[in-house]
């Protein structure tokens, strides 16, 4: 069961969020429960997002005056926790430190393992710096006899991709146009605002056209009686790729699932290249990857795909590769042999092939499908909460749930981690 939530004393420091109105709901929701609230700010996005302007602090100094701003507030304010979504980017990896060092929980918010119906929340850490890394799936199996969860909530709809291309749009317009304030503000990716906002623009119009083009591609594929492979991309600067793969950028990714098909895969066999959802063309993808086939003489048996749903040509693949895409798993629910480059969550070696890469396009290895099936459900037990950042009705199932989880402060693997420092500590005494 749920210990009961206590709000007492608790003082809740939250920094950047996902685009949109989320992360104010829950702060709003966290103060009437009696907790303490306060928002960082870095630019005039965050700003807009948070219309309590008694409880929000910006913060326009240079870099270097992170930390001891933040140590400040730990202080000034008596912070208990601190809430942000996503780990990775330079101002929440120095603030988890610090938070750490200072006995701080800290609440990671991130898009769901199990997407699209699903959110991730843990306390420390998520992707390669969550708990579920060090896990065997021998603990979550022994964990879930243990325990006695009471059963996942079906989800309801994660809402429409244009919600969250919107919000996004909305944010970098703020931040390019309002953002005068915060001079010393610099984004954590590579490209400008006026970059981003431009994208996110031309991926809100170009949707319809976009779909079109999918819908064509996907029929085409469904009618070309060949075997295929698919290779799930993600977003190069996405955090999962950039921190927790060993690529310095997508290319080298495309070069080898390409090279090593090339070398491997029967010669009538295809491989389709199937984009992030949100993929807006900053890196030339379909450039590089005719590029690629080209120069491996196998132009004509490599398809590009954009994003979108990828049920539709997922179930009838020979296999699939990824560098650590949360969409392996949705090959893994499908028996489909699964080949992974990065650290991912779901890397146990009972799910993902340890063969080299062109042996596994000859003859691909099958995971553990009750393995899988084991480890989906401690995650649903544990740290997948149903609902959605950006659309309305996901906001408000997310919000039933986690801000009792919050309050109640228990880590959702919390049985996992008493029963591995148990074993630990008898090996210490029989050592």
């Amino acid at each position: 069961m749920t210990p009961a939530p206590d709000s007492g004393q608790r003082v809740f420091l939250f920094l950047q969020g996902p685009h949109g109105p989320f992360f104010y709901q829950l702060g709003h929701q966290l103060r009437l429960a009696g907790a303490q609230v306060w928002r960082v700010g870095f630019n005039a996005g965050d700003r807009a997002f948070w219309p309590r302007r008694a409880s929000y602090l910006p913060f326009r100094a240079p870099r270097d005056r992170w930390q001891p701003f933040l140590q400040e507030v730990f202080a000034g304010k008596g912070v208990t926790d601190v809430v942000l979504y996503g780990d990775t980017r330079w101002m929440h990896a120095e603030a988890v430190a610090e938070a750490k060092a200072q006995n701080i929980r800290v609440h990671v918010f991130e898009e769901g393992y199990l997407r699209p119906y699903w959110v991730s929340y843990e306390l420390g850490g998520a992707n390669g710096h969550s708990a579920l890394m060090d896990m065997p799936l021998s603990a979550m199996r022994d964990a879930r006899e243990q325990a006695d969860p009471e059963p996942p909530v079906p989800p309801g709809h994660w809402g429409d991709m244009r919600q969250h291309v919107f919000y996004g749009a909305l944010y970098h317009w703020f931040v390019m146009c309002c953002n005068q304030r915060y001079k010393q503000f610099h984004p954590h990716r590579d490209l400008n605002v006026g970059q981003e906002f431009r994208l996110y623009l031309r991926r809100l119009f170009l949707m319809p056209f976009q779909a079109l083009e999918r819908r064509v591609a996907t029929f085409r594929l469904r009618q070309g009686g060949f075997p295929y492979h698919i290779a799930l991309l993600q977003l190069e600067h996405d955090s999962a790729f950039q921190t927790h793969a060993p690529f310095a950028d997508q290319s080298e990714f495309l070069d080898l699932v390409i090279s090593q098909f090339a070398q491997g895969a029967p010669q009538h066999h295809h491989l389709v290249f199937k984009a992030h959802p949100l993929e807006d063309g900053r890196a030339p993808l379909r450039r590089d990857i005719r590029r690629f086939a080209r120069a491996h003489g196998i132009g004509h048996r490599v398809h590009y795909q954009r994003g979108g749903k990828l049920a539709g040509i997922l179930a009838e693949a020979r296999s699939a590769v990824t560098v650590n895409s949360t969409s392996g798993q949705q090959a893994l629910w499908r028996g489909i042999p699964l080949k992974t480059f990065g650290d991912a969550v779901y890397g146990k070696p009972e799910l993902v092939s340890s063969q080299p890469l062109a042996e596994f396009y000859a003859n691909p290895a099958r995971a553990d499908i009750e393995a899988y099936r084991d480890f989906r459900q401690f995650l649903l037990e544990t740290s997948q909460l149903p609902g959605s950042f950006y659309a309305g009705r996901g906001r408000r199932q997310l919000l039933r749930q986690v801000v009792d989880l919050m309050l109640a402060g228990s880590d959702p693997y919390e049985i996992v981690n008493r029963k591995t420092a148990a074993i630990a500590q008898q090996l210490r005494v029989v050592q």
